[in-house]
């Protein structure tokens, strides 16, 4: 291979270096300037993947790799956009160095205005594709200064200093979105809202068990789990909710229609039907609800059959018309409106019913003639149907006395916690252990804790639920898919 062969592969290499660069500084600066929101340009592309991968894949990644699937979805995502966004870099990259200066000026301008039309296609966001168009400019900018730069510190080759320069862009961009990023991460504990809502928080608080590390019956940090990475943002005044199909007539409600109907707090536990058998993803929170079924009434809907509940970011579930008997509508959550994250300005709970299917974002109901797969369903899950009973086992201390200290929360939906049994010998002999004041509402969980004293030899400590119909929880483990993990939760414990 001659001196030019090899020259030219390195140019090669070169330009394609820059030109990732850029599609990641692109990346970074749309996030710079609107996060993680719909506008991001990674939305899009990490949405359409989510809805087009096929359902084996989907229930693999839940039940194998858990949190950490969808994860994978956006780094995937992130990385098909920044190649996407860095091809025309590629094409402004040669130009500029084979140009003059104002060549190269006019081969950056024009790069960047073609990152800005994709990025504009993919969002239809002007702020969205301005941040990409930008973050492209920056690497090309510093890449055609470093090839003209006469600096005894920087590599005599164009292509390396090329290469540095890029990735000085990229690193650049990157500082500013992560600067982004950790300003929206603060916070800390919240007081107490006022009013009702605030008293009956406080109350339940006081009623927790006095267990270090268990968490209270109103739950700290509430788990989301969505079909996409990145939330819908939906404008609160601009939002409504429409029932339609099967009826006699249309009915649309607007956010201060549903505030001025009569409304009612409520605590509600949910629990995500993709989790581990002793995972952590089941919390309580105390919601301000209406309910359902007088919109279905005033839009003269059908005794018969089922509906559908579609929402902003594409989602959507069936529900036999029976489950809606208990169903509420949520604007409000521990006393202050509805987080984004939890489906702002209005969600779906449907008590007794696995979380996944309480639907975030809520938008339509819609009445349907005959029976219809939702989301879930047509991935192969079972999707609405009564949440599994549950004794979880998350926090073992040992006390100063010597004994050791289990405890954990239960759950059986709207059949509620009768008892939580543990046995400290495998499952040979049980007894009954300590219950929190049951909640007063319906569905939600209970917390339990145990005191013991252990053995001289590692242990297994098994715990189970009995649920208010007097059934206890099974005992067969069972994982995710389709229906719901099932199973008494087993922990070895050494002395």
């Amino acid at each position: 291979m001659d001196g030019s062969d090899v020259s030219e592969r390195r140019r090669v290499a070169g330009d394609a270096a820059v030109a990732l660069a850029a599609g990641g500084a692109a990346v970074a600066g749309s996030y710079a300037i609107v996060g993680f929101t719909p506008e991001f340009v990674v939305a899009p592309v990490e949405g359409t993947l989510a809805r087009t991968m096929p359902g084996a894949v989907v229930t693999l990644a839940i039940t194998l790799l858990g949190s950490l699937g969808q994860q994978l979805n956006l780094l995937t995502a992130v990385g098909l956009t920044a190649a996407g966004l860095g091809v025309p870099a590629l094409v402004g990259r040669r130009v500029a160095g084979e140009s003059g200066v104002g060549g190269a000026l006019a081969a950056t301008l024009g790069t960047a205005g073609a990152v800005w039309l994709l990025a504009w296609a993919l969002t239809v966001a002007l702020r969205s594709a301005a941040g990409a168009a930008g973050g492209t400019a920056l690497v090309l900018g510093l890449t055609v200064a470093a090839d003209r730069l006469d600096a005894p510190q920087l590599p005599t080759d164009t292509e390396r200093r090329g290469v540095l320069a890029a990735t000085a862009g990229t690193v650049l961009a990157g500082g500013v979105a992560g600067t982004r990023a950790l300003g929206g991460s603060g916070g800390g504990r919240r007081p107490l809202p006022s009013g009702e809502a605030g008293e009956l928080i406080r109350e339940a608080r006081e009623q927790s068990l006095d267990v270090e590390g268990l968490e209270p019956l109103v739950s700290r940090d509430f788990y989301t789990v969505d079909i996409n990475s990145v939330d819908p943002s939906v404008d609160a005044e601009e939002w409504s909710l429409t029932v339609t199909g099967a009826v006699d007539q249309e009915v649309t409600v607007d956010l201060e229609t549903l505030r001025e109907t009569e409304s009612r707090e409520e605590f509600v536990s949910l629990r995500c039907v993709g989790e581990s058998l002793n995972g952590r993803k089941m919390d309580t929170a105390l919601w301000t609800v209406v309910d359902v079924m007088p919109l279905l009434e005033q839009a003269g809907a059908p005794e018969e059959c089922c509906v559908m509940l579609r929402a902003a970011d594409e989602f959507y579930e069936e529900f036999p018309r029976e489950a809606l008997e208990e169903g509420l509508l949520a604007y409000r959550m521990n006393g202050r409106d509805l987080p984004r994250a939890h489906g702002a300005p209005v969600r779906a709970l449907i008590p007794g019913h696995w979380g996944e299917i309480n639907v975030k974002w809520l938008t339509e109901i819609e009445v349907l003639e005959e029976p219809a797969d939702g989301y879930w369903e047509e991935r192969g899950w079972h999707g609405t149907g009564p949440v599994n009973t549950v004794a979880k086992l998350h926090v073992t201390n040992r006390l100063s006395d010597g004994r050791i200290e289990v405890a954990g929360h239960a759950y059986a939906g709207t059949r509620g916690v009768e008892t939580v049994e543990v046995s400290t010998d495998g499952g040979e002999t049980w007894t009954e252990a300590e219950l929190s004041a049951p909640l007063p509402d319906d569905d939600v969980w209970r917390q339990w804790a145990h005191r013991y004293d252990p053995p001289d030899a590692p242990h297994d400590v098994v715990v189970r639920a009995v649920d208010g119909e007097g059934t206890v929880q099974p005992q067969a483990e069972t994982g995710p898919f389709p229906s719901g993990p099932t199973g008494w939760v087993t922990e070895t414990v050494r002395p």
